[in-house]
């Protein structure tokens, strides 16, 4: 798999052409990878939602042609991202997918395939490099980043796994400390404080501050 620094997503329905265009020369002047470019109506849903409303293909083609001929960096990527799979299908979305490609996306964001099969299609259709979202309790089934890598995938991402671990967490712990009114038999489930300051490199900013604050009245 692919390791990308920031990637930003990107309502189509922040503006115009121009003002897409506009938003990829920030992105790009601000030292950002890459964005998506999604092709919902705003105010948007979530992919594995239904009664998502989409715009127009040849309104999102034009886009997309913005996106591209506005970046400045060669290596700015363009994700072109279609939810198009449960509203118009399968087919349509692949429809979709192949549109963005030839108006200049550098990569293709399908959400909401539904299996291996889905995957596999769309892989077969489209010759840039894909994205997979696998995100937990939607309409994908939850494949392993050696599945997709088999299936012709280059990027997987994880966008609210780490939330919702931390969030269960949270909650299951919080229940104990009511129940038992102390959170003792939670200690083994916690980071422990040695490793956050080694995570956060605390010894060195200390180290930092010492050679800056030495001085004496």
């Amino acid at each position: 798999m692919t390791e990308l620094p920031a990637i930003i997503d990107v309502d189509t329905g922040f503006g115009e052409p121009m003002n897409m265009a506009r938003t990829i020369q920030t992105m790009d002047e601000a030292g950002l990878a890459g964005c998506h470019l999604e092709d919902q109506e705003n105010p948007k849903r979530c992919g594995h939602l239904d009664n998502k409303n989409l715009v127009s293909t040849t309104d999102m083609v034009k886009k997309v042609q913005a996106a591209a001929k506005a970046k400045r960096d060669s290596n700015f990527i363009i994700i072109a991202r279609t939810d198009a799979r449960a509203s118009e299908g399968l087919e349509k979305s692949i429809e979709r997918a192949k549109a963005y490609v030839d108006s200049g996306a550098d990569m293709i964001f399908p959400e909401a395939m539904q299996d291996e099969k889905e995957f596999e299609a769309m892989r077969k259709a489209v010759q840039v490099p894909l994205l997979a979202n696998m995100t937990e309790f939607g309409k994908s089934k939850l494949l392993t980043a050696k599945q997709l890598e088999d299936l012709g995938y280059n990027i997987v991402i994880y966008p609210v796994t780490t939330l919702r671990l931390a969030m269960g967490t949270i909650d299951r712990g919080l229940d104990t400390i009511k129940k038992e009114g102390t959170q003792e038999n939670l200690l083994d489930q916690m980071q422990h404080r040695k490793d956050l300051y080694d995570l956060l490199r605390y010894e060195e900013y200390n180290q930092f501050d010492q050679s800056i604050f030495n001085f004496k009245l």
